[in-house]
């Protein structure tokens, strides 16, 4: 049974990895491009795994930043991982720590979307969580091999239109679960505050603060409909 929702979670996350592929290409030439040597740029994918944070820091290793301050900016710009690993904390309360550990190291953003709505509607299966896991760091760390390779020939990746890749991937998640009123609210919430933090806060704190309003909103207006009820 395990082996089968590990198949399952390998196969509903493969699908999504087709707009992350390019993404991690455009990481694998641009590293390069910086001054990054292929070994530190393929390691930097095997340990950080993390592709805002990895693409954050490379201009900021190409200016010679300090590697405290690429560490700061890196944690902030993936401060909401906390927000959605606290939403799978309570499905994963019976495995061990190193379990979790693994899994939480291999959470991204398409994993995460593809895990916890296969937990919502059909119950949490660790095994399809790390099947999903598995697909997206194997695509990440295969996409920035490529990159790496590529390099050499393709200068400008970004006048590639390789760019669009990841946000056309989470728009490809994020429209299907839209089908209540309060899902629609809060991204429409969300999208506002993003809007209005990008342009009066300089740095990525835009990110932090509109997954913080949507999580307030979402929780405001559940409960306001649980009270109705």
């Amino acid at each position: 049974m395990k082996a089968k929702e590990f198949v399952e979670g390998l196969k509903d996350t493969l699908p999504i990895m087709v707009g992350v592929f390019p993404f991690g290409l455009a990481y694998g030439i641009v590293a390069q491009s910086i001054g990054l040597s292929s070994g530190e740029t393929l390691l930097m994918s095997l340990l950080v795994f993390a592709g805002a944070a990895q693409f954050i820091s490379l201009p900021m290793f190409a200016e010679g930043a300090g590697m405290i301050m690429i560490a700061i900016t890196a944690l902030l710009v993936n401060l909401r991982h906390l927000l959605m690993g606290m939403s799978l904390a309570p499905y994963m309360k019976g495995l061990s720590l190193p379990h979790k550990a693994l899994l939480t190291f291999g959470m991204a953003d398409e994993t995460y979307a593809v895990t916890i709505s296969r937990a919502q509607a059909n119950g949490y299966s660790s095994a399809y969580h790390l099947g999903s896991n598995a697909a997206g760091y194997v695509t990440w760390v295969v996409s920035t091999t490529g990159g790496i390779l590529l390099g050499s020939c393709i200068h400008d990746p970004l006048s590639w239109g390789l760019d669009f890749a990841m946000p056309a991937t989470f728009l490809a998640l994020l429209i299907p679960r839209l089908t209540g009123k309060i899902n629609i609210l809060v991204c429409l919430a969300a999208a506002v505050v993003s809007i209005m933090a990008a342009v009066a806060i300089p740095g990525k704190w835009y990110i932090i603060i509109a997954c913080l309003a949507a999580a307030t909103a979402g929780g405001i207006m559940e409960g306001a409909e649980n009270d109705e009820n």
